[in-house]
């Protein structure tokens, strides 16, 4: 199989799991600021993680609101962070076949140099392109405008290709974008 055709495949995959994983979620009519598809740097299948302002404001209550970093809240400490959102890894168990895809990939712990960059940059292609197909289905506009919301890819930990992916999914004078790069950008 061709190497597009590969990343194709696997992001009508991800895109359909995802699809039922986000519109699940946006169930609860919450408006939403962060939605993501995350991955860690090994390119482990990916989950999907997200915050909405109900949410933000409601963990922000629950852990008293109060930072041990001077100046800063909790709520503006987790507000982007993907593992701290109570939506994180939200109906991970509908990634079972995305994670038997990956399983089913080569290797990248017994891959060589170069060919675990191009099936690293394979995974990261499709979990990008798959984001693309749900926003371009207005997935990401059902509780909220699309400018409110910024669609991500992340690789945790965090390093620059988080703001590439960003930048090539949302528009970059989008308040949504404009807030995510000014507080979490690599």
């Amino acid at each position: 199989m061709k190497w597009t055709q590969e990343i194709e495949t696997l992001a009508a995959e991800m895109a359909d799991v995802a699809r039922t994983s986000f519109r699940a979620l946006f169930e609860n009519g919450e408006r939403y600021y962060y939605c993501t598809l995350f991955t860690t740097g090994e390119g482990h299948a990916p989950s999907i993680s997200a915050w909405s302002w109900e949410a933000l404001e409601r963990e922000a209550v629950r852990q008293g609101d109060e930072s041990d970093t001077p100046g800063s809240t909790i709520a503006e400490l987790i507000k982007w962070s993907y593992a701290d959102s109570p939506y994180c890894c939200f109906r991970d168990e509908d990634f079972d076949n995305v994670k038997q895809l990956f399983m089913e990939r080569p290797s990248i712990a017994e891959l060589e140099v170069d060919e675990w960059n191009r099936e690293y940059d394979l995974r990261l292609k499709a979990m990008e392109l798959a984001m693309k197909m749900l926003d371009d289905e207005g997935v990401f506009t059902l509780n909220q405008p699309r400018e409110s919301v910024c669609v991500l890819v992340e690789v945790m930990p965090p390093d620059e290709t988080n703001t590439e992916i960003a930048l090539r999914l949302n528009r970059a004078e989008s308040p949504a974008m404009q807030a995510w790069l000014a507080e979490a950008a690599e």
